[in-house]
């Protein structure tokens, strides 16, 4: 019975030091990609961009949450979750008021630049995507970064659609639409993972 028990925790402190590695590196590629996006919504002056730009932000912090309780309890876990979707839906209203004032008066990204940052932040999403993917059954907080991580590829692949949209009708509105997509993924995702969060947090 022992030597099993022993088995178990050696099994589990080796899944917290794997999923602390994984995290480590996406908070970090996520502070990379954070700056470089920021640069490349205010040149370009893309609401899409600048929506992507609030999400990876709003993930390297949620990281940094999700390191901090690897190995804790499911209760400190379902609770970090439920920061999580705090910090989604705080970006979710920062697009909307965006959205409001750049609705006003909607001027037409700079295309090329607009362009270049879309496509290096969907390859640095997807590689972090790649890295999460194999914990995403862990446990609720590797679920909720998997999701976040999952939102930022499809903002990527959403903001090279924009970019080409924008190029091709010479128009601020695909920038506006995509955008307004953008928000309901965002929403959706805050309140899946709320609901998620809340269940496990119920349960322990």
């Amino acid at each position: 019975m022992s030597t099993g028990c022993c088995e178990e925790l050696i099994d589990v402190g080796r899944l917290a030091v794997r999923q602390r590695r994984v995290l480590i590196w996406v908070m970090l590629i996520n502070l990379a990609t954070f700056v470089m996006m920021v640069a490349g919504s205010v040149m370009s002056g893309s609401s899409a961009l600048l929506s992507g730009t609030l999400d990876n932000f709003g993930d390297a912090l949620a990281y940094m949450v999700s390191l901090a309780v690897v190995g804790a309890s499911v209760q400190v876990k379902a609770k970090a979750a439920m920061f999580k979707s705090v910090l989604i839906g705080f970006a979710a209203v920062a697009v909307l008021m965006q959205l409001i004032l750049k609705g006003l008066n909607p001027e037409v990204p700079i295309v090329e630049t607009m362009g270049i940052a879309a496509v290096l932040n969907l390859v640095a999403n997807s590689f972090c995507l790649m890295l999460l993917t194999p914990h995403r059954s862990d446990d609720v907080n590797m679920a909720s970064v998997w999701e976040c991580s999952r939102n930022d590829v499809l903002e990527g692949f959403g903001v090279i659609v924009t970019a080409v949209l924008v190029y091709w009708t010479g128009s601020a509105y695909p920038d506006l639409i995509v955008a307004v997509f953008l928000l309901a993924l965002f929403t959706r995702s805050a309140v899946s993972m709320g609901r998620t969060a809340w269940r496990a947090m119920q349960v322990a």
